[in-house]
């Protein structure tokens, strides 16, 4: 692998876009550092000295890389626009007019992103005034005798929201430019940055905890082995054979060409894993509404719901997994409009006839891998949680395995990536 970098640096273009693609890099990471206009940054170091992170603002600060508990102009990061951009896949089962554009090529596929554009900047301001507004009622620092915001005029907070909307679509512009003119997926190169940052501060809690040699082999121990799961399971396909018959066109012979399907065990990511996540911070934002004199069912919800390590929390976290897995491979993955395309070209499954017949094997086949994929989904995220609470660690990973997924599934993308681009050198590339 080290010579294949060597090999990277040494082709010009390659090594301008990786360049460019850590230049990048290092402007997001450099805005993560600098405060929004009206929050007193000396006020909140003090805070965070005092009281950590818990729950659904332990989640988000993760996918800020730090940004949000710091209340920085990149507070969101590009949270609004992955929310957005599923919203738009959504969208397409709903409107008709989503699903037309998006068969009409790269002009449907520019006025989604346009769409999404829009989205993400009404997300962004949304969200920027609730975070704003529970720094100012002390939601984000429970106990701190201190103000973050000391003056709340409504200038101060105008300034703020449009500061940090600003920030967010500032980020979204990054990280199209490294799609662009970079390595890799933007989005998911800054969201990987901001996932990996947290690392070394979740490292270091572990070493300071006690017996904190023991408990950090053992966990790096547990990350290896989940990381070469990952990989395992995300390079893992069920590769269905297709067989095109052969036509005449004019006086060209067509066709008599076979080809496969690959379908992967986990065709919709760690997207499940987000959404099941999402919904089960919701009773967690609810507490950090209660008083001191919360209600018997807010008592039961905080024991039964919110707590991590309950069997409830568990099992709903099981099953939420599971249901938005086979929810998000029915969006991505048409079988009958398969089967059409198929069909229309002169292509058929060895065994199965075209059309219909077609459509409900890749159905049959679809629904048992997602099976398989979705427990996998639920065993990473559910793993290291469970490690922490054996290991009787007060500290735990955010979004449990998910991390994980992040940073592997992301790693083998940029990596396959620059592997194709060094091949067209006639490389080797990473991977022998």
């Amino acid at each position: 692998m080290l010579s294949g970098f060597m090999s990277a640096f040494r082709t010009p273009d390659l090594r301008s876009k990786l360049l460019f693609t850590i230049g990048i890099i290092a402007i997001y990471r450099l805005g993560v550092a600098i405060p929004t206009p009206g929050v007193d940054y000396g006020n909140v170091e003090l805070c965070l000295s005092q009281t950590s992170a818990t729950g659904a603002f332990a989640i988000l600060n993760l996918f800020s890389g730090g940004a949000l508990l710091q209340l920085s102009i990149f507070a969101l990061g590009i949270m609004p626009y992955i929310t957005a951009s599923i919203m738009v896949q959504l969208l397409r089962v709903l409107i008709p007019r989503f699903e037309t554009l998006h068969k009409e090529g790269s002009e449907g596929q520019a006025k989604l992103t346009q769409y999404t554009r829009y989205i993400t900047v009404g997300f962004a301001a949304i969200q920027s005034a609730s975070y704003i507004t529970m720094a100012r009622n002390g939601l984000f620092f429970p106990g701190c005798s201190v103000d973050v915001i000391p003056n709340d005029s409504w200038n101060v907070i105008l300034t703020m929201v449009l500061t940090m909307t600003a920030g967010t679509v500032f980020i979204m512009w990054l990280g199209e430019r490294i799609t662009e003119r970079g390595v890799g997926n933007g989005m998911s190169l800054l969201i990987f940055t901001s996932v990996a940052a947290g690392f070394p501060s979740m490292v270091s809690s572990i070493w300071n905890s006690s017996d904190g040699v023991r408990n950090t082999v053992l966990v790096a121990i547990a990350l290896l082995a989940v990381i070469a799961a990952v990989v395992f399971v995300e390079q893992s396909q069920r590769r269905i054979p297709v067989q095109y018959a052969k036509r005449m066109v004019g006086r060209k012979m067509l066709g008599g060409s076979s080809t496969y399907i690959p379908l992967k065990i986990n065709m919709a990511g760690i997207i499940p894993v987000i959404f099941a996540s999402s919904l089960l911070t919701l009773p967690q934002v609810i507490l950090q509404f209660q008083g001191d004199d919360p209600a018997g069912w807010v008592v039961w919800l905080n024991n039964n719901v919110a707590s991590q390590s309950a069997p409830l929390h568990i099992a709903l976290y099981i099953l939420l997994i599971v249901f938005f897995a086979y929810f998000y491979t029915a969006i991505t993955f048409n079988p009958v409009e398969v089967a059409d395309n198929m069909k229309k070209y002169g292509g058929f499954i060895p065994g199965i006839r075209p059309g219909t017949p077609t459509a409900e094997f890749l159905d049959y086949v679809l629904s048992r891998i997602t099976a398989a994929g979705s427990l996998y989904l639920a065993i990473v995220a559910l793993l290291p949680t469970v490690m922490f609470v054996a290991l009787g660690l007060s500290t735990s990973i955010p979004f449990g395995g998910t991390s994980i997924l992040i940073l592997v599934g992301v790693g083998l993308d940029t990596v396959k990536r620059i592997q194709s681009q060094l091949e067209q050198h006639h490389y080797e590339g990473f991977l022998r």
